[in-house]
């Protein structure tokens, strides 16, 4: 898997090729600030390894070194690779071939600061709004109403058809006046409906 595969904006290119961008950076910088992913790191830069390997070198717990591992993974530092019985670790090198400097100077980052504030404002009303995964108010801010929509619509499937019915025990789960959000998330354009079936306009992102 190419390096740039996990991330998706904000792109820069280090001196040996490799993309990588602001949100990637972060991924790494966190993934190394743990003592024991440092440490298993340094072991698989030596050479690839197996989980039991790794956990009887490093004197810590298979299941230590498999979730270190995916922490990893997530950052694209490791990348596995299934031999015979085992599934072998191997070091990203190209990763590490990249600069301190290239790993901290990106193009347009007022994107992403941009882009990051939109999402903690969103998560601050969901959080606001929302207690134990029920709707406690609708917000009377336009803007604020709408991010409660598209979270009550994540728990509909893109492309399924609903019947009335359906949409209307869905929406119970979450808010008592079922009738009123059915109606404004077909008013807002984000569901559709044709002789008493109901289906998303979109794909609603899911976080």
């Amino acid at each position: 898997m190419e390096p740039s595969a996990i991330f998706d904006s904000t792109n820069i290119k280090s001196n040996m090729g490799v993309v990588v961008e602001i949100a990637g950076s972060i991924k790494i910088m966190k993934a190394l600030s743990d003592p024991s992913r440092l440490m298993v790191m340094n072991s698989l830069m030596e050479k690839s390894q197996y989980v039991e390997e790794l956990s009887e070198r490093l004197d810590l717990a298979p299941s230590t070194i498999s979730f270190h591992l995916k922490k990893l993974e997530e950052a694209n530092l490791v990348t596995r690779e299934k031999a015979q019985y085992y599934v072998v670790f191997h070091a990203n090198h190209s990763i590490f071939s990249m600069t301190l400097n290239d790993l901290t100077r990106f193009n347009n980052i007022e994107k992403f600061i941009q882009e990051e504030r939109i999402e903690q404002y969103r998560e601050k009303v969901i959080r606001t709004f929302f207690k134990k995964n029920k709707l406690v108010q609708i917000p009377a801010q336009y803007k604020k109403r709408l991010i409660i929509l598209e979270e009550i619509l994540k728990r509909f499937q893109p492309g399924k058809r609903y019947s009335e019915q359906e949409v209307n025990d869905i929406i119970s789960q979450i808010y008592d006046d079922h009738c009123l959000i059915r109606r404004e998330m077909i008013d807002a354009n984000m569901m559709m409906r044709e002789n008493n079936e109901y289906w998303l306009a979109e794909p609603i992102k899911r976080h």
